[in-house]
C-alpha cells in the first residue's frame, strides 16, 4: 500500500474549493459587467425612472433629470434657506431637518469648491458627514474594488456624494446600489469628463438670481475647453428647459464642443453657433461662461500645443461686452480671467460659487422630502 499524505489531500481540497469559489465569483462579476454594459447603452431619457422614487429624483446623476419645474422649485427652496439661516432660530430649524441622517463624501478626484459646497450644504441641514478623498488610505489599496467600497459606505450612511475620475462610474454605482436590498441615494459631484449636474444646477441658479428669474431669451457664450469640460456639457443640457435660448461656443478648434451635445441642441431646436473669434462672440452675450483648459485629460500633453491666449478675458474686454451681462466661471481659474476683472460688478463667479452651497442643500432636502417643510417655515 502506498503512503498517503493526508495534509496534501487537505491542501488539494482547499485549493479546489478556493479555485471553485474564485471561478464562481469571476463568473458573477462578468455577468454583472455584461448587464451594466447593456444598461449603459440605454438612452438617458429611458433611464430616468430607474433613478427615481415616488415621482422624485432619487439618484441625481444627469443634468437631464432637472426639468424646469424642478429647477424653479429648487431655486425657491434655496432662496428660503439662505434667508432663514441668517438668524440663529432659522439656522437651528434647518439644522434639525436632517440631523438623523449621515452622508459620505467619496471624492477621489481633486476638488475644492464642489467638496466644500456639499460638505456645508449637508451641515446646513444637520447631516453628519464622513469623507474619503484618497484611495491610498482606503481598502482599495488592498485590492478592494471601487464598487465594493461604495457598497461598504451604504452600510453606514444615508447618502453618498461622489466625485470620480472614471466616466460613468457614478452612474454605475447608483445602478449597482439600486439592485441591492439597501440602496441609498447617490449624487454625482463630477464623473470623468461626461457630466457634472449639480454644477449645471448652480450655474442656472446663478443666471436665475442675476436676471431676476428671467432666463428665457438669453444668449450664453461658453468659452474654453468645451470638448472636455463637463460643466459646459451639463449646462448645455439644461438649456432645453428655457425658451428662445441662444448658445455661442467659443474655443480653439482642438477644443470645440463635441457632436453629441450639438446633436442634442438640434433635436431640441436650441439655437447655437461656433466660433474661434473670442471678441466677436462675447459682444452679444448676456452671460459669458469662461472655463479653463482641462489638461488633466491629456494623453500626450496635447493641451500645451494649443495657443489659448486669444480666449482669455481681461480688463480691456470690459468695455466691449454688454453693460448688463454677467461673467461666470466654475473655477478654479488660470489665466482665462484676469484678476482685474474681479472687481467689476458683472463678475459673478464668487457669488456663483456660494450659490452652489444653497442650491445643493435644496437638492438634498428635495431628495429626502423635507423641501416643503422649508417652504412652509415662517
Amino acid at each position: 500500500m502506498s503512503n498517503i499524505n493526508l495534509s496534501e489531500i487537505k491542501v488539494i481540497k482547499i485549493d479546489i474549493i478556493f479555485k471553485g469559489g474564485l471561478m464562481e465569483r469571476n463568473s458573477l462579476m462578468k455577468s454583472v459587467e455584461k448587464d451594466w454594459e447593456k444598461f449603459l447603452l440605454i438612452p438617458i431619457s429611458e433611464k430616468l425612472q430607474y433613478f427615481s422614487r415616488d415621482g422624485r429624483i432619487y439618484d441625481c446623476l444627469f443634468a437631464q433629470q432637472l426639468d424646469r419645474d424642478i429647477l424653479t422649485h429648487l431655486f425657491k427652496v434655496a432662496d428660503v434657506l439662505r434667508k432663514i439661516t441668517k438668524n440663529k432660530e432659522g439656522m437651528r430649524f434647518a439644522n434639525g431637518l436632517m440631523s438623523h441622517k449621515r452622508s459620505m463624501l467619496y471624492f477621489v478626484q481633486p476638488s475644492t469648491r464642489t467638496f466644500l459646497s456639499f460638505l456645508n450644504a449637508c451641515h446646513i441641514l444637520g447631516i453628519k458627514t464622513g469623507e474619503i478623498r484618497d484611495t491610498s488610505i482606503s481598502s482599495e489599496l488592498k485590492g478592494e474594488t471601487p464598487e465594493d467600497s461604495v457598497r461598504t459606505f451604504s452600510s453606514y450612511v444615508d447618502l453618498i456624494i461622489m466625485r470620480h475620475p472614471l466616466p460613468n462610474f457614478v452612474e454605475k454605482s447608483a445602478w449597482l446600489m439600486n439592485k441591492t436590498k439597501r440602496p441609498v441615494p447617490i449624487i454625482n459631484g463630477g464623473s470623468g469628463k461626461d457630466q457634472h449636474p449639480t454644477q449645471a444646477l448652480l450655474d442656472i441658479y446663478t443666471l436665475y438670481r442675476s436676471f431676476n428669474g428671467e432666463i428665457d431669451g438669453k444668449t450664453i457664450a461658453m468659452v474654453g475647453d468645451l470638448k472636455r469640460g463637463r460643466t459646459v456639457r451639463s449646462l448645455s443640457y439644461l438649456m432645453k428647459n428655457y425658451r428662445n435660448m441662444k448658445l455661442i461656443y467659443i474655443s480653439p478648434k482642438e477644443f470645440a464642443m463635441e457632436k453629441d451635445i450639438l446633436d442634442f441642441l438640434k433635436r431640441h431646436n436650441i439655437s447655437y453657433y461656433e466660433t474661434d473669434n473670442f471678441e466677436e462672440g462675447i459682444r452679444e452675450a448676456d452671460a459669458i461662461y469662461m472655463t479653463r483648459i482641462q489638461d488633466e485629460h491629456d494623453k500626450n500633453g496635447e493641451s500645451n500645443k494649443v495657443d489659448i491666449s486669444a480666449f482669455c478675458l481681461n480688463g480691456n474686454h470690459l468695455n466691449k461686452i454688454k453693460k448688463d451681462s454677467i461673467i461666470m466661471h466654475p473655477l478654479p481659474r488660470r489665466q482665462e480671467i484676469s484678476v482685474e476683472v474681479d472687481d467689476d460688478p458683472r463678475a459673478m463667479y464668487w457669488r456663483q460659487e456660494r450659490n452652489g452651497m444653497w442650491v445643493r442643500a435644496a437638492l438634498i432636502s428635495y431628495i429626502f422630502g423635507c423641501d416643503e417643510d422649508i417652504l412652509k417655515y415662517k
